[in-house]
């Protein structure tokens, strides 16, 4: 975008029924950053996630991903979206679940292959690559997802709460491989509970009752 913000919204706005999940929400998320949603249960956050990726309807205000006003099917192949929830067929493989990610974002299957194989070095789970879903603990299912939702090489990578049910040390080493990530330019926005996590961000928004009630840079959160 000629403005460098990958995603902007401008009082982005959902209500259910009389509640109201998210509120006036105008956030400015810059281009090969990582933006995270700090907050409690209830904050707004996957919410906000959801509206982006275009699986709400706002009720109000509008959003913008890549200058695209939201929903824009166009868009799609750019994005890559991981549930707090995981979004797995359970009855097939780590291997087929790959395979139908990618095969839903259209590669091939010598990219579905090579790409496979790097991410499953990365979550450490190559051993487990015929094993059914069904079969995996929740956390080795946590990293199953991640990988389906990287598959495809999106631009733009939102990621509802990455880490939860992850080991410490496989938690660092999401953040080095999210490093890595930004520095090929890839955009990640990520919901979390976890204060030294929003010390990784480069921006974090702080929500609160479907509020944004903060926001600052990483470099005032060291301060």
């Amino acid at each position: 975008m000629k403005n460098g913000h990958a995603i902007e919204t401008k009082n982005l706005t959902k209500k259910f029924g009389a509640f109201t999940a998210l509120d006036s929400l105008n956030l400015k998320i810059e281009n090969g950053a990582i933006h995270g949603l700090l907050g409690p249960n209830g904050a707004g956050k996957t919410t906000a996630i959801k509206i982006l990726c275009g699986l709400l309807k706002p009720s109000g205000g509008e959003a913008h991903i890549f200058g695209n006003k939201v929903p824009d099917r166009s868009i799609l192949p750019q994005i890559g979206y991981m549930p707090q929830e995981t979004a797995l067929y359970t009855e097939l493989s780590v291997h087929h679940n790959l395979s139908l990610y990618g095969e839903l974002y259209g590669m091939s299957r010598s990219a579905i292959a090579q790409r496979e194989q790097e991410l499953l070095q990365f979550i450490a789970l190559e051993k487990w690559r015929n094993e059914p879903v069904s079969n995996l603990s929740g956390g080795m299912k946590h990293r199953v997802s991640l990988a389906c939702s990287m598959i495809h090489e999106p631009k733009l990578l939102f990621l509802d709460e990455p880490t939860v049910g992850v080991d410490p040390e496989l938690r660092a080493s999401f953040w080095e491989y999210f490093d890595k990530l930004k520095a090929t330019g890839i955009t990640i926005v990520l919901t979390t509970h976890y204060m030294d996590e929003a010390q990784h961000c480069d921006k974090i928004g702080l929500l609160r009752q479907g509020r944004l009630i903060a926001g600052a840079r990483r470099r005032r959160l060291r301060a």
